[in-house]
C-alpha cells in the first residue's frame, strides 16, 4: 500500500501541488491553509472536551470564534496574534488518553500512515465532528477534500523533497517519524524520555509542517 500511495503521489498529487504553488499567490494559499485549520478547530474542541481539557477547549472555542468573525471565516489567523495558539487533538489521541492501545502500524490508501487506533479515531472524527464530512453533500465533500489535501500536499513539498533526496529507506523513515509525532501529540509535547531521542529530532522536524 505504501508503494501504491507513492505512485499516486508521484504522478498525481505532487504535480498538482507543484502547479498549485506556482499559480497561487502566497497570501491566498496561506488563506486556504488558515481556513481549513479553522475548521479543524471544531474537531479539536470536541476532542479536548472528551479528554477533559476544559481550559484548552475554552481557548480553542475562542480561537474559532475570533478567526471566524474577525478573520473572514478563518482566512486570516487573528487568534495567534491574540495569544490563542493552535492546538492539535483528534479522536485517535482521545482513544490513547483513554488507554486504548495503538495496535499495528498501517498504511491506508491515499490517507497514508496510521494505526488501528488512529484509523478508528479518524472514522469517528470524520463521521461525527468534521464539518467537511457531515455538513455537506457528497459532491461538495469531494471538492472540499480535494482543495484541502492539495493545499496540505503543497505545504509539504519542501520537506518531501528533502526526504526524497536524503533518505535511503523512505518507508522506515516515514513510519518512525509519524509514530514519534503521534506520541508527541498524545503527550502534548512532553512524551516520556524513552519515546524521543535526540537522534530522532531531525525526522520530527521534517514532518512538523504536517500539523501546521
Amino acid at each position: 500500500m505504501f508503494a501504491f500511495n507513492e505512485g499516486v503521489d508521484r504522478y498525481a498529487f505532487k504535480p498538482v501541488a507543484e502547479a498549485y504553488n506556482f499559480v497561487m499567490p502566497e497570501f491566498l494559499s496561506k488563506g486556504v491553509t488558515n481556513f481549513f485549520n479553522n475548521l479543524d478547530d471544531i474537531v479539536v474542541f470536541f476532542n479536548q472536551l472528551l479528554q477533559f481539557k476544559v481550559a484548552d477547549a475554552v481557548e480553542t472555542s475562542a480561537r474559532f470564534v475570533f478567526n471566524t468573525t474577525f478573520g473572514l471565516l478563518g482566512l486570516i489567523d487573528v487568534s495567534t496574534e491574540l495569544d490563542l495558539p493552535k492546538h492539535h487533538e483528534d479522536f485517535g489521541q482521545t482513544l490513547a488518553v483513554w488507554g486504548v492501545d495503538s495496535g499495528p502500524f498501517l498504511v491506508l490508501p491515499l490517507v497514508g500512515p496510521s494505526t488501528v487506533r488512529d484509523t478508528a479515531g479518524l472514522a469517528v472524527d470524520w463521521s461525527s465532528f468534521d464539518p467537511v464530512f457531515n455538513r455537506q453533500t457528497l459532491q461538495q465533500t469531494l471538492v472540499t477534500l480535494g482543495i484541502k489535501y492539495v493545499d496540505k500536499r503543497a505545504n509539504l513539498l519542501a520537506a518531501s523533497n528533502i526526504i526524497d533526496d536524503t533518505v535511503p529507506d523512505k518507508y522506515a523513515f516515514i513510519r518512525d517519524a509519524w509514530l514519534q509525532r503521534r506520541e508527541f501529540l498524545i503527550y502534548d509535547g512532553n512524551p516520556p524520555d524513552d519515546e524521543f531521542s535526540d537522534d530522532e529530532l531531525f525526522e520530527d522536524e521534517l514532518l512538523d509542517e504536517d500539523i501546521k
